[in-house]
């Protein structure tokens, strides 16, 4: 288990770049608060996909 997940993290962190292209992160439902000097983000639809395909992923894994 401790091996497909270190896999699993290994790759996530491989196509990182990746994902910033296709627009994770930027998604609509993502907050984004500026003022001033200060930037809040909070990426709730991106944490929110992310999950679903994480749920996925050990749902098939233990299938």
């Amino acid at each position: 288990f401790l091996i497909v997940l270190g896999l699993l993290i290994l790759a996530l962190g491989l196509l990182w770049p990746l994902l910033g292209r296709i627009g994770l992160g930027r998604l609509p439902g993502d907050i984004v608060i500026e003022r001033g000097r200060m930037t809040f983000y909070f990426p709730l639809m991106s944490c929110l996909i992310a999950s679903l395909l994480l749920s996925l992923v050990f749902w098939l894994l233990n299938r």
